[in-house]
């Protein structure tokens, strides 16, 4: 048991190491924890190692989701918007990763984009979006919206609807519109930009 959890401990130590070297201006809180975790694995106390390099993780993905919000687009002409959110979901809330969030509002329509990235829960979501019947069985379609297959559900009586984008397989990105028309629906979804979003570590 020991062992294996020398092995694990080895293991997070070096994949936090070159997540650290991946992520710029990080708070010294972040490596202490990581110095923290070499203390306590040193002297034989793995519990209190793990823990702090789950401290560690969780920070570093903290950074991670607040770069997600750049990629949340400005209103378009006429709407407004609140201040973007991000969080790092722990390992109870889809199964870890991050995400950030914005809403749009004007008048009685409203748009919020969601960007959900690194949870190994997407996997499920991004093998179903891959398959052109379970799309067209939902009631979507297949397009592409900025380079990036799409999947749209809008229903013009409701004037509701979403569309879903997978980039990199990494991000799931989100765009839900109430009270919206199409066009507009689809113009959030292109004003994100994937490219530069697929480049980041």
């Amino acid at each position: 048991m020991k062992k294996f959890l020398k092995s694990l401990l080895m293991l997070t130590l070096f994949s936090l190491a070159v997540l650290t070297a991946a992520t710029t201006a990080l708070a010294d809180d972040v490596t202490d924890y990581i110095d923290e975790a070499l203390k306590f694995y040193k002297d034989g106390k793995y519990t209190e190692a793990v823990d702090s390099l789950n401290f560690a993780e969780q920070l570093i993905q903290q950074k991670k989701s607040a770069g997600l919000e750049a990629f949340l687009p400005e209103p378009l002409k006429g709407w407004t918007a609140e201040a973007a959110t991000s969080q790092a979901a722990g390992n109870a809330m889809m199964g870890g990763g991050i995400s950030a969030e914005r809403s749009y509002t004007k008048g009685d329509s409203s748009v919020k984009i969601n960007i959900v990235a690194d949870s190994p829960l997407l996997q499920g979501v991004m093998m179903m979006m891959g398959n052109p019947m379970f799309a067209a069985s939902d009631g979507g379609k297949v397009e592409r919206i900025g380079g990036q297959k799409a999947v749209i559900k809008y229903i013009p009586a409701d004037k509701n609807g979403d569309i879903k984008i997978v980039v990199a397989n990494r991000f799931l990105v989100t765009v839900e519109g109430n009270g919206i028309t199409d066009a507009d629906l689809k113009e959030y979804a292109k004003a994100i930009d994937y490219g530069k979003m697929a480049t980041l570590p």
